[in-house]
């Protein structure tokens, strides 16, 4: 067996163990892959070239491993290709000097309320929760309480 096609096969398999590692969630294909390609490699090095130049490929693999790790995240590589989530909206918060809120306003329901769900009042957007009853998306609504930071929905009538 060639030394080329073991490096060629330890190579890959590291390739396929940070492509587990960093692009796809949960051990998966790539990850399996990966580490049979790097033990498969560590042991034709072992059967066809002895004990020397097996414990040189496998002290290599795992140094060469550790080492590819270390970089692609110092270098913070894998920000480039990773996916990436950012919550930037937000709901009004009610304080207790607001005056835009007050029991009986109007307003309709944004999403559907089961029990809690967005709603429009005069224009701004709010989290609220219906009482006792599931409220469908797009309903006319009146705030019927306002307890600390809740509002508190029913049907307009």
């Amino acid at each position: 067996m060639s030394v080329t096609l073991i490096i060629l096969l330890i190579l890959l398999g590291i390739l396929l163990f940070l492509i587990e590692f960093l692009l796809i969630p949960g051990v998966g294909v790539a990850g399996i892959i990966g580490a049979a390609l790097m033990i498969g490699g560590v042991i034709l090095s072992y059967t066809y070239h002895g004990l020397t130049v097996g414990n040189l490929v496998l002290g290599s693999t795992v140094l060469l491993s550790v080492i590819s790790l270390v970089i692609v995240l110092k270098t913070k590589t894998w920000r480039k290709v990773m996916l990436e989530t950012k919550i930037e909206s937000k709901v009004d918060n009610i304080n207790k000097g607001d005056n835009k809120l007050k029991v009986g306003n109007m307003g309709k329901s944004i999403t559907r309320l089961n029990p809690m769900g967005k709603i429009m009042v005069d224009g701004q957007y709010y989290e609220a929760q219906a009482l006792n009853m599931l409220i469908e998306e797009d309903t006319p609504i009146y705030i019927t309480k306002i307890a600390g930071n809740k509002i508190f929905v029913k049907l307009k009538k």
